[in-house]
């Protein structure tokens, strides 16, 4: 779903950094292409990216937990149990979320239960601006459907398309919430200049 988003995102005219985990996906054309192949490299790589974006769209699923220790070299079979010590891994959109500022995110979420309800949570939590909420069926597919919901509580549901098409969706509602922060952006700016004067 990422690289399809890449390639929707290049497409409409966009710079795009695609910072992808180890996949069998040849690098979309025209992306400028990060791969990384652990939860702690992503985190770093979608920082520096962030750093000179306009907007993000998370879709990876890093992993929630890592081993508290990491062996060199391949452990011999015991006799006895083995207790495996995890730890959580970087929550890498709440980390972007934190300082985000006036850039916009959106974010995904895949539920099997509670799935709207899990959904808001999350897109508050994370301070997305948007989630795509993920049907189960999409995983390995080649078809998704989802709920698009946006932070104001409405919700698009996209039925089954391909995952191009998707990804075509998704820049669309992008690109409509960025203008709406430049818009918001500007009116705050002029009020700001109306006020200074008046002051004079």
């Amino acid at each position: 779903m990422g690289y399809a988003i890449a390639r929707a995102a290049v497409a409409a005219g966009h710079r795009v950094t695609l910072v992808s985990g180890p996949v069998a996906l040849p690098p979309p054309n025209g992306v400028e292409t990060i791969h990384v192949e652990t939860g702690a490299e992503m985190a770093r790589a979608a920082k520096r990216a962030f750093r000179s974006a306009d907007a993000a769209v998370l879709c990876a699923a890093v992993c929630d937990y890592r081993p508290a220790v990491r062996s060199k070299r391949k452990q011999p079979k015991l006799t006895a149990g083995l207790q495996l010590t995890l730890v959580p891994t970087e929550d890498i959109a709440a980390s972007l979320g934190r300082i985000k500022g006036a850039r916009v995110t959106i974010g995904f979420a895949l539920e099997d239960h509670d799935g709207l309800a899990h959904a808001f949570t999350k897109m508050q939590r994370k301070r997305f601006d948007a989630i795509v909420l993920n049907d189960l069926s999409n995983i390995g597919g080649d078809q998704a459907s989802a709920t698009f919901i946006l932070a104001d509580g409405t919700m698009i549901e996209w039925p089954s398309s391909s995952k191009p098409r998707m990804g075509h969706r998704i820049i669309r509602e992008l690109e409509k919430l960025v203008a709406l922060r430049s818009d918001l952006g500007r009116l705050f700016e002029r009020t700001s200049r109306k006020r200074r004067s008046s002051k004079r």
